[in-house]
């Protein structure tokens, strides 16, 4: 069971997460509805992921993402899946430069209608994954700049569907293809994004940040 401590200022938006949360066999063990009630919160219960909205009280601009950023520098590891209203590449690509081996999730509240791909995502950042929106590969994969510019159109579509966190064996149902074909394709994005041989573990991560900075 996940012990979450969730944030968000709007009461039923708040209610209607405990509720898909708990449904989905979570513990959420503190639901808070400002930046510094999040940190005070995290801080004390330790839970095993943070859910949070990015604009929170009192100023409505990023306070939820700079409070998860705060608790990361005491606790790297700490894993965070971010709600965002509008895509703010920004956001996610802080989130992921923050934590190393850290969880990390950023996606659209629309995806919480999606009841089952949200729960698992949550359970996803939990274990150390990263889940990306698709409407941000989406957009980033428009503006095509720099590195990226080296892969494939299907290289493209493996490296997006990494950013939403799929596995090599999600990935090759998806593209009806092989895993063998998907880890081949997954060795070239890697190759040509130029991504050290030394952090082998990390590989994947580093890959979804190149893909959101856009470089």
């Amino acid at each position: 069971m996940l012990r979450i401590v969730l944030a968000e200022d709007a009461v039923l938006l708040r209610e209607g997460l405990v509720g898909l949360l708990e449904r989905f066999g979570s513990q959420v063990v503190a639901a808070v509805a400002d930046a510094e009630a999040l940190i005070a919160a995290a801080t004390e219960l330790e839970p095993d992921i943070v859910v949070t909205d990015v604009r929170m009280p009192p100023s409505f601009t990023d306070e939820g993402l700079r409070a998860a950023l705060t608790l990361r520098q005491t606790r790297p590891s700490l894993p965070v899946l971010v709600l965002s209203q509008y895509v703010e590449q920004t956001y996610a690509s802080e989130l992921l430069n923050s934590g190393r081996h850290a969880g990390t999730g950023y996606l659209l509240k629309d995806r919480i209608g999606e009841v089952t791909e949200f729960a698992e995502a949550v359970r996803t950042v939990a274990a150390g994954g990263t889940v990306i929106d698709p409407e941000v590969v989406r957009q980033l994969l428009e503006q095509q700049r720099g590195p990226l510019q080296r892969l494939t159109p299907r290289e493209h579509e493996v490296l997006g569907l990494m950013a939403e966190g799929r596995s090599n064996a999600a990935i090759s149902r998806a593209l009806v293809v092989t895993e063998a074909a998907v880890a081949k394709h997954i060795a070239s994005i890697l190759s040509k994004l130029d991504l050290p041989p030394d952090q082998d573990d990390h590989r994947r991560v580093l890959a979804v940040l190149a893909y959101l900075r856009g470089q």
